[in-house]
């Protein structure tokens, strides 16, 4: 039997939220004159993208954008940037996801920026979910969820972005 399918969020919730985000990273960084938002790729990195777009149009903030690589199923050791080490050595830093699952791209993301000096390290997703394998947790989130662990969420980009709960 097929699991059904609940939108969760739609298009204009999405555009919301990411609005929120931008404006509570914004308060966070207001006295900064550049800051690194780093995506997680694919969707992490789209996420991302729309952060820097908004916080662009609110700030007079640098924003700086990086993409993370990594083999999701296995993270150890692939972890790579779209930037140098350099670029974001001793700024502040948002790594940002589109879910929060069970930590595993996330934790191994910071152990990545770990490696460099920073002046502020902070995560973003836009759905947060309670099923984690490991102690990382959300600064700026859109959602929180708590669904089974045979449950996903797809957050699919596009004209008419929408996040999905199978």
């Amino acid at each position: 039997m097929r699991p059904q399918s609940n939108i969760i969020l739609t298009h204009e919730q999405i555009q919301h939220k990411i609005k929120r985000i931008a404006h509570q990273i914004y308060e966070t960084n207001v006295n900064e004159k550049e800051i690194v938002i780093a995506g997680i790729a694919k969707n992490g990195y789209v996420f991302a993208q729309r952060l820097k777009e908004i916080l662009e149009d609110i700030s007079d903030i640098e924003i700086l954008l990086c993409k993370v690589s990594m083999n999701k199923k296995s993270p150890q050791n692939t972890v790579t940037t779209s930037i140098e080490p350099k670029e974001y050595q001793n700024k502040p830093l948002i790594l940002a996801d589109d879910v929060l699952n069970s930590g595993t791209a996330l934790i191994y993301g910071v152990k990545h920026f770990l490696d460099v000096p920073l002046t502020r390290f902070k995560t973003a997703v836009l759905v947060n979910r309670n099923h984690k394998k490991y102690p990382i947790k959300a600064d700026f989130k859109g959602i929180s969820l708590s669904t089974s662990l045979h449950e996903h969420v797809i957050v699919k980009f596009g004209d008419q972005d929408i996040a999905i709960l199978q």
